[in-house]
This record gives C-alpha cells, sequence and structure tokens, in this order.
C-alpha cells in the first residue's frame, strides 16, 4: 500500500495547509470511516468545480486545488487523495470514459478516487461535486457515484491508479482557463485506456 501514500509533485500532501485541513477533519472525527466520508464530503462541497462555476485558474496540484478552492473532477480528486493520504488512509484514482454531453461523442476521461476500506477492499467516490442530476454520496459497501455507463464508447475503468493519468496531468497543465480545458478534455479511447491499464503495475 506503499505507493497508495506517497507524496508526489502532483499528491502534495505534506504541504502545510493541506496537512492542517487533514488535522482539522481527523480532529472532528471518531473512526476511520467517519473521517473518509468527511475528507470526501469537503473536497465534494467545498471546492467548486471549475467548469459547474466558471471558475479560474484551472488547477492540478493538490495544494492550487486548496489554495483556489476550485477544479476539474480530476484535480478534485488530487486533493482528496492528498487529504486521505495525509491522514495515512490509501488512496488512489480510478477513471471512466465518458460522453461529454450524455449523447454521444465527443468522450472525455472522468477522474474519481478509490479508498482502502479493510472491511471491503478498494471502494471508488467520486467528489466532483454534486448539482440537480447528480448525486454522488459515500455509502459503503454500495457505490454512489456521480454517472453511470450509457453508451458502447464509454468505459468504466475500475483498475486502482497510484498516480494520475499522465494525459490527464498535462490537459490540466496545458489549458489555463476554464472554458479552454472544456474545449480540449483529456481523451483515451476504449483500446487506449485497456491498453495503458495493462502496462500499470499495482
Amino acid at each position: 500500500m506503499k505507493q497508495f501514500l506517497k507524496n508526489t509533485d502532483i499528491i502534495d500532501w505534506h504541504n502545510l495547509e493541506i496537512v492542517n485541513v487533514a488535522e482539522q477533519i481527523a480532529a472532528a472525527t471518531k473512526d476511520r470511516e467517519t473521517l473518509i466520508k468527511n475528507c470526501f464530503e469537503f473536497v465534494r462541497d467545498r471546492i467548486y468545480h471549475s467548469s459547474d462555476y466558471q471558475m479560474n485558474p484551472v488547477t492540478c496540484r493538490a495544494s492550487e486545488v486548496l489554495k483556489n478552492k476550485t477544479g476539474y473532477c480530476y484535480a478534485k480528486s488530487h486533493l482528496l487523495a492528498a487529504l486521505l493520504r495525509a491522514n495515512q488512509i490509501p488512496a488512489g484514482f480510478c477513471y471512466q470514459r465518458l460522453s461529454v454531453y450524455d449523447n454521444g461523442a465527443p468522450y472525455c476521461l472522468h477522474g474519481l478516487n478509490a479508498v482502502y476500506l479493510p472491511e471491503i477492499g478498494w471502494y471508488r467516490i467520486d467528489a466532483r461535486g454534486n448539482k440537480k442530476g447528480i448525486d454522488a454520496q459515500f455509502t459503503p459497501p454500495a457505490e454512489k457515484l456521480a454517472f453511470s455507463i450509457n453508451f458502447p464508447e464509454e468505459i468504466d475503468c475500475k483498475k486502482v491508479f497510484a498516480e494520475p493519468l499522465p494525459v490527464v496531468v498535462k490537459a490540466l497543465q496545458t489549458y489555463k482557463t476554464w472554458d479552454r480545458l472544456l474545449e480540449n478534455l483529456p481523451d483515451l479511447t476504449v483500446n487506449e485506456l485497456q491498453e495503458y491499464d495493462s502496462k500499470v503495475q499495482i
């Protein structure tokens, strides 16, 4: 599980502000499951989805997301992983390939998290932010994610990655405004994602 607890350039949970928030959340909880739930709800509800709220800048590094209080789903997953890892809870990344406008092409990746629960193993949570038609919750052992799969070209990749996908990081670091990123959302085809999936050692 060590790789799912690592501090990295993107998941920079050693950052003092992240440590402070992680400690504040932990101080208000009495058990591990409630701690995870509170970290999840902090990112889901108090960090604003860049496109939903039309907020800049585009963030990537976990500390940037916390500082600016905004991020796309990918960036929000980076912060949630950082808060969980700061509390010594193994956390990784999962991806879905979804229709951007829920009507077929174009498609893009959607980022979410997986957290390790000793009783059930890896459990996926989606902190992208709720709105009309989206109601993601922390309800183990049942998953309640933001999106479901509706088209043949979509994919629900349940692989748990220790680090964010490079194509995601590149997009977040290339486009500086929410609308430019919305026009250039990262994507991998089903075959590309499955091929990448097979190369990653977990």
